[in-house]
């Protein structure tokens, strides 16, 4: 197989980031992957728990670059692929684990045309149940839509994020694919800047998929490339975080394409409607955890409004 790069972000991925590497050393020509993990400054000892020369011994070379701090996925991506030269890059999510052969079926849908510019695979979870994990492209109104869960409220008026109409069993241009497994090509990764570092977490693929269909290239879901993905495998153990985070990148992704008006739009949804209601749910639920967790991610979503709401649109 051609050379490819692979970029890991770990961030306190625990035994996953040990499962993830060897999955990868079980695949087909594991001497033809660079992987590179880069670890945000994780605690729970996962990076040095791996076993680096073993994997070595099964082929597998693996390079770890250790951040003193969490930089976020976005940088500490680019991180990584400014460690590789092959012309192409697949950045994988430690949560995952790959098919013998679905690095090799995702690249050759890559290859196969010059205009395709990303690929991602079809995940599944344990039970071989495939995610819905491709999207559309979001317009200003399906941005505040979404925030203000409309999709649920009137699905057949309002279109999910994800392509839940569609079961991806077959290989097809999409708007975007999920950053769990996406795979891009090298030259295309530097033509447009990389990640956009802005997005701490979340939406940095949504972005990256709206930059490459704008540039003139292909977003592509390659169906027979089969890899196994838990979800929110790092960031279920903070959920006031990762609910501050995944409505910050929302609102950045509006702002960036749409606008500040639209920006706007999207937080006072997530002020008005989106949190009260992810709280009375909670409680209702008998979750105060959960609930203690919403108002977390509200508190510090309001206390970032002022560097959200000065920022120049870029």
């Amino acid at each position: 197989m051609t050379p490819l790069d692979i970029v890991i972000v770990n961030w306190n991925a625990g035994s996953q980031l040990a499962a993830c590497l060897a999955s990868l050393a079980d695949c087909q020509d594991p001497a033809s992957l660079r992987v590179v993990v880069v670890d945000n400054s994780s605690s729970d000892g996962s990076v040095d728990a791996l076993a680096l020369p073993d994997l070595e011994r099964r082929g597998l070379a693996v390079t770890v670059l250790r951040n003193a701090d969490n930089l976020g996925f976005a940088r500490a991506c680019n991180q990584g692929a400014a460690l590789g030269s092959a012309d192409a890059i697949l950045f994988l999510n430690p949560d995952t684990e790959v098919s013998r052969d679905g690095i090799a079926q995702a690249r050759a849908v890559l290859d196969a045309q010059s205009r395709t510019g990303i690929v991602g695979a079809r995940l599944v979870d344990e039970a071989g149940e495939t995610h819905r994990t491709c999207a559309r492209t979001p317009t200003a109104a399906s941005l505040v839509a979404h925030t203000l869960f409309l999709d649920r409220l009137f699905p057949r008026l309002v279109a999910s994020h994800f392509r839940l109409d569609w079961d991806h069993a077959d290989t097809r241009p999409v708007d975007a694919v999920m950053g769990a497994f996406l795979m891009i090509r090298r030259s295309l990764f530097a033509r447009l800047g990389g990640f956009d570092e802005r997005f701490f977490v979340y939406w940095e693929d949504a972005d990256l998929c709206t930059r490459t269909n704008a540039a003139g290239f292909h977003v592509c879901h390659a169906a027979q490339a089969v890899i196994r993905h838990r979800g929110q495998g790092t960031t279920d153990a903070v959920k006031d975080r990762r609910l501050f985070y995944f409505l910050r990148a929302q609102a950045l992704y509006a702002e960036k394409h749409y606008g500040r008006v639209v920006s706007f739009g999207v937080l006072a949804a997530a002020f008005v409607v989106n949190l009260p209601v992810r709280f009375a749910r909670a409680l209702l639920r008998g979750g105060s955890g959960d609930a203690g967790a919403v108002f977390r991610a509200g508190r510090m979503l309001a206390l970032s409004l002022p560097k959200l709401l000065t920022r120049r649109p870029s």
